[in-house]
């Protein structure tokens, strides 16, 4: 299947969806139209698709098809990238985020992981009110000194599922975002508790998940652990690593948490962080810095620091 992706965009409106192709961007309600479909699972949002995947995706990837013949007959025209706004693709319900899952990310954070074979995934919940789209900033609290970065191989769950196999954890996939897990490390910490560590209070925050800048469905990736993955600060590269230096790898970590929960279409994995983090490096983020989080084969989202 040839490379698209999903996105949500706003040109004043309130959002609407959009599909991808070669980085330029269709209006999915004109591309429906100019199709000839009078209904269609895009022409109701981003979110509604990726909700309903299991009977949206068929028709997406239909229209996808479809859309490179509309474009050359100009029955569609790409969207003016410069007059229109990127929205995070959908808001996920749940966010399920892996820790510790890079074994030199977790030498650079000083972790003492246990042999793998003695272990299982380590998985938090971020809230889903820290997400934001590409080009937003994220706000740095008053009360840290050590804001980090992190990015992420986002994963979309795409089917209602329980108790997946490793071998069968591929198929629940809707797709893939870059994802940035944004964390204040000196507030994951605390010491008025028996309970050391609060990474819902470092990593929840207001915009603390940058996401985007849209969903490429699981077809168009067939093996989400050969992605390269980086991260620059003010044009600086700090993380520069590969999806396949997981601990655990994206179908074991779906298995994990399907043998506990029930995963629904929406759910979003963050499934961990290569090396490069600022806190191995005694470095931090200050207003007035840039990040750009980068998965090939997917693209990248850029955002700005800003004091609360």
């Amino acid at each position: 299947m040839n490379w698209f992706a999903i996105a949500s965009y706003d040109i004043g409106h309130g959002p609407r969806s959009a599909l991808v192709l070669d980085d330029r961007l269709y209006d999915a309600t004109d591309a429906a139209r100019a199709a000839g479909l009078d209904t269609h699972p895009l022409l109701a949002g981003t979110q509604h698709a990726i909700e309903q995947w299991p009977q949206a995706a068929a028709a997406v990837e239909q229209l996808a098809a479809a859309l490179p013949a509309l474009a050359d007959s100009g029955r569609v025209q790409a969207l003016d990238a410069t007059a229109l706004r990127l929205c995070a693709p959908y808001r996920p319900a749940r966010i399920f985020a892996a820790a510790s899952n890079y074994h030199e990310h977790a030498k650079e954070m000083g972790t003492k992981l246990a042999a793998r074979s003695e272990s299982a995934p380590y998985v938090f919940l971020k809230a889903d009110s820290s997400v934001i789209a590409t080009e937003v900033d994220v706000v740095k609290p008053a009360g840290t000194q050590k804001l980090d970065w992190e990015v992420e191989l986002g994963v979309v769950i795409g089917r209602e599922c329980r108790n997946v196999s490793v071998e069968e954890a591929h198929e629940v996939i809707a797709g893939y975002t870059v994802f940035n897990d944004i964390s204040a490390r000196d507030l994951n910490r605390r010491s008025d508790y028996p309970f050391t560590h609060d990474w819902f209070r470092g990593k929840s925050h207001d915009t603390f998940g940058p996401m985007g800048p849209w969903v490429v469905p699981r077809a168009c990736l067939p093996d989400p652990q050969k992605l390269r993955m980086r991260l620059q600060v003010n044009g600086e590269t700090m993380q520069d690593g590969t999806t396949d230096e997981m601990i655990f790898n994206v179908a074991e970590q779906i298995a994990y948490l399907s043998s506990m929960l029930t995963l629904r279409p929406g759910d979003l994995l963050a499934t961990g962080t290569p090396t490069g983090v600022g806190m191995g490096r005694g470095v931090f983020l200050q207003a007035g810095d840039v990040m750009i989080a980068s998965i090939d084969g997917i693209g990248s989202i850029r955002n700005r620091v800003v004091a609360a």
